[in-house]
């Protein structure tokens, strides 16, 4: 089979899974150990979950496994709404964005994509990170990689908004120490053992500065789709190679540190329903075990200390 005809098997594989996405809940169920939690229960910092900004994934919706998974570690909760204004920044300790969106794009998941942050709101989160804030930018696949571009810029990254993927391969992605796509460093290791596999959900690739470490990197095989409307593929949609680019990485900024993925579903927990059942995806997927220890890995990294 030539490498054209295995591109239109996964394009179409691709798009007839596209209307799951509707259909994808919260399992609430997911509990997984957490035997030597960093703090007792609710002495932790403050995480505060973005859901000002239409945000696809949220505190009580696709984000509760998230939430929970936190606070089971000690850390404390709380949501954030409305626009990003330093008073109440000040007020997290960690800030996490998951796949906000500009509402000129809700139920529009085809281009333009506009940012979802005003010129001011970039502005201030990326003052308040390199004041000592610490932010935790995830940014999925398009539309969201779009929505999110010009704050990801603020910081040197550069957002690439389309899918990430290997042509003709099917399900989640492998990032392992043995593919060398996994990066061994201080996000990789969690209660002191290294973290040898994650497992992602098809999102975006991007480029880092040069003072970021590298944690999910793409490989030869990688590239991006780049179409018109998501999860709309056909044979000559465009696509760029991505063999270049990343999936997750972190650096300290200013006063402040910056952890920075483009994959979504890889920190939450979700169930979602079929003609053919009920499938998990997230950390509760068999083989992502890894996942939710580097979730606990990235908020430890983040945690401002006393």
């Amino acid at each position: 089979m030539n490498i054209t005809m295995k591109l239109i098997l996964s394009l179409l594989l691709l798009w007839i899974c596209a209307p799951v996405l509707a259909q994808q809940f919260a399992d609430t169920l997911y509990q997984p150990a957490i035997t030597n939690p960093a703090y007792h229960e609710g002495d932790g910092p403050l995480v505060c979950i973005d859901e000002g900004h239409q945000n696809f994934h949220t505190r009580e919706g696709r984000y509760r496994p998230f939430a929970e998974v936190v606070q089971r570690d000690g850390f404390r909760v709380a949501s954030y709404s409305g626009e990003f204004i330093m008073d109440n920044l000040n007020a997290c300790d960690i800030l996490v964005i998951a796949n906000a969106l500009s509402q000129q794009n809700l139920g529009k998941w085809f281009r333009p994509v506009y940012s979802a942050f005003t010129e001011e709101e970039v502005e201030t989160v990326h003052d308040w990170v390199q004041e000592g804030g610490r932010l935790f930018l995830i940014a999925d696949h398009m539309p969201m990689a779009g929505a999110a571009s010009e704050l990801a810029k603020a910081f040197g990254y550069g957002f690439n908004d389309g899918f990430a993927l290997v042509p003709a391969k099917n399900g989640p992605d492998y990032f392992t120490l043995e593919n060398g796509l996994l990066v061994a460093g201080d996000l990789t290791r969690y209660d002191a053992h290294a973290l040898d596999s994650i497992m992602t959900f098809t999102g975006q690739a991007f480029s880092i500065p040069e003072n970021a470490t590298p944690v999910l990197k793409l490989g030869k095989d990688w590239i991006s789709l780049q179409p018109d409307t998501a999860w709309q593929f056909h044979p000559s949609t465009p696509r760029i190679a991505a063999d270049t680019l990343y999936q997750g990485a972190y650096q300290e900024y200013g006063n402040g540190k910056l952890v920075v993925f483009g994959e979504a579903a890889m920190f939450s927990a979700q169930l979602s329903k079929t003609a053919n059942g009920t499938f998990k995806m997230g950390m509760n997927r068999p083989g992502a075990e890894n996942n939710y220890k580097l979730l606990l890995s990235i908020l430890r990294w983040l945690d401002p200390g006393p």
